[in-house]
């Protein structure tokens, strides 16, 4: 495979990579400086969001997956 291919391989993935932190940070409290301090709450808000934003994906169409080593060995 050469450095091109693997670069236009990498680049698809790293679109779908930030769609996808665009859709949780919908989420206002992912956005913003979270002033909730005792511990474990900042993941536990994130989790939230990442799921909501897991739930309003499915509910538009099904999840398509990206087998990365199945488009490596592809090309």
């Amino acid at each position: 495979m050469s450095e091109q291919q693997l670069n236009a391989v990498l680049a698809s993935v790293r679109i779908v990579v930030e769609h996808a932190l665009a859709g949780v940070k919908r989420c206002r409290m992912v956005k913003d400086v979270l002033r909730l301090t005792k511990e474990g709450v900042s993941d536990q808000v994130l989790e939230i969001a990442c799921g909501l934003h897991n739930f309003r994906i499915t509910g538009r169409h099904p999840v398509a997956t990206c087998d990365l080593h199945t488009l490596l060995a592809a090309a």
